[in-house]
């Protein structure tokens, strides 16, 4: 008895993990999908590639030896197949994209790789200690932009 009931715990558990939950949800939307589904192929799609074809796609068959190969039913299951998982696809695409935007990380930017010469405001390499252009000693270490005048400053 202790054991059925050690068991019937460790089920609840296990039935009631979100996890397995998500799962039974999802298989039951999905078989509700699915006969939506099919009654596109079966109703729409099926009678109108019945008109190119002229026949009915679901009834075309094939008889060999007396044994009916029913290869409509075949394309038909295909058709339904491929149109399912087109329509994941896009689930999982439109999923993937609205989960990336609840949690958007600013893109870090590359640390530079040039700065300004405050001289001749040439753009010079970032570990340039000697300016190409004007020839100038730079003594700051990174300089990445020249400084605009004070203009609050009082003139003497």
């Amino acid at each position: 008895m202790k054991t059925l009931k050690k068991f019937m715990s460790e089920f609840k558990v296990f039935a009631l993990r979100g996890n397995v939950m998500d799962l039974a949800i999802g298989v039951i939307i999905g078989a509700a999908f699915q006969s939506i589904i099919n009654s596109l192929v079966n109703d729409v799609l099926s009678p109108l590639i019945g008109l190119v074809a002229q026949t009915d796609l679901s009834y075309l068959v094939l008889n060999i030896n007396d044994v009916d190969v029913k290869y409509g039913s075949f394309l038909t299951a295909v058709i339904n197949f491929l149109i399912m998982v087109f329509v994941i696809f896009l689930l999982v695409k439109g999923m993937n994209a609205l989960s990336s935007l609840g949690r958007r990380k600013e893109e870090e930017k590359p640390a530079p790789t040039t700065k300004k010469c405050p001289f001749c405001l040439s753009e010079i390499d970032i570990q340039a200690t000697r300016c190409p252009h004007c020839t100038s000693e730079l003594t700051e270490p990174e300089i990445s932009e020249p400084k605009a005048p004070n203009l609050t400053e009082e003139v003497p």
